[in-house]
């Protein structure tokens, strides 16, 4: 007669048939009784890790305004409290990416944050494609010649050739401005739906930087209009008093719509009138055109 299998203790082992079944049941009646979840996405996402967030928004703290923040100015432009603005400082400072000036305790960003806009610069298409066309420009005007791309409301400047004749030499790459002011930025949104230009000016404080600037919603919207018809954006002194700006997009067929503009900016002793401004965008329409990706 076959005796029964027993384990250590003396109680009988469940079969692995058993042992599966139950499993089975158990795993089908939890599923059956888990609500239905959202499709959440953004910061809702469970994939969302807030403390990278943190992380991003200590850095940004630093945003050229001041070169230096104590712990408590940290806190209260990031929205911590002092305990957790000092954890992730101290996190930040540990992996290279602040310093600390032990005599005036204050932070600044290292150099190490340049890393992630060298790696940004060599590694785009964008930038490499346009480069030597915004240098061959440049050399051809004697004038600045600019690479944006639109990023939310703003533009990005992502390379820059300055000339001798510079008029703002605090424009660096990575200077953010406000689309809507811009020749780069009023060229990009010129070729957008006009539901993605409202997103644009919801987000954005209209203002007037100049006695120049056109700040009204239904005139920005007019000269989108125009600027789509004539095939470039050109502005006199919207943002930055001085400067005269001239743009046209670079689009990626790929994708079918624009990904970046070339602009090149001029300062009012040095401009001619309407002849300049043809000469101009003749020349930004050429180098765009060029840069542009044709094809798929």
């Amino acid at each position: 007669m076959m005796r029964k299998t027993t384990d250590s203790a003396g109680a009988k082992a469940p079969s692995t048939t058993s042992k599966t079944a139950k499993a089975v049941k158990t795993e089908a009646t939890t599923t059956a009784a888990e609500p239905a979840r959202p499709d959440n996405t953004g910061v809702d996402s469970p994939l969302y890790v807030n403390s990278v967030e943190k992380s991003m928004r200590v850095l940004m703290a630093f945003d050229g305004q001041q070169r230096q923040l104590s712990l408590s100015q940290i806190a209260a432009l990031t929205g911590f409290d002092l305990s957790t603005a000092q954890r992730f400082t101290y996190t930040l400072m540990t992996l290279g990416y602040l310093t600390k000036d032990e005599e005036v305790r204050k932070y600044e960003l290292a150099p190490k944050v340049l890393n992630f806009a060298y790696h940004y610069l060599t590694s785009s298409e964008l930038v490499r494609r346009a480069t030597p066309y915004l240098q061959q420009l440049s050399q051809e005007t004697e004038e600045t010649t600019n690479l944006t791309i639109l990023d939310g409301p703003d533009v990005v400047f992502v390379q820059r050739i300055v000339s001798r004749n510079v008029l703002n030499p605090n424009v660096v790459t990575g200077t953010r401005l406000p689309a809507y002011c811009t020749a780069s930025g009023l060229a990009i949104m010129s070729t957008l739906s006009e539901a993605e230009v409202d997103d644009i000016l919801d987000h954005t404080d209209l203002k007037m930087y100049t006695p120049f600037t056109i700040a009204d919603r239904d005139k920005i919207k007019q000269r989108l209009a125009k600027f789509r018809e004539q095939g470039y954006a050109h502005i006199r002194e919207e943002y930055f008093f001085g400067d005269i700006s001239t743009a046209a997009v670079i689009t990626d067929s790929r994708i079918g719509r624009a990904v970046g503009a070339v602009n090149l900016a001029i300062t009012t002793a040095r401009w001619s009138g309407d002849a300049d401004e043809r000469r101009h965008a003749d020349l930004v329409m050429s180098a765009a055109r060029v840069i542009s990706i044709q094809g798929r």
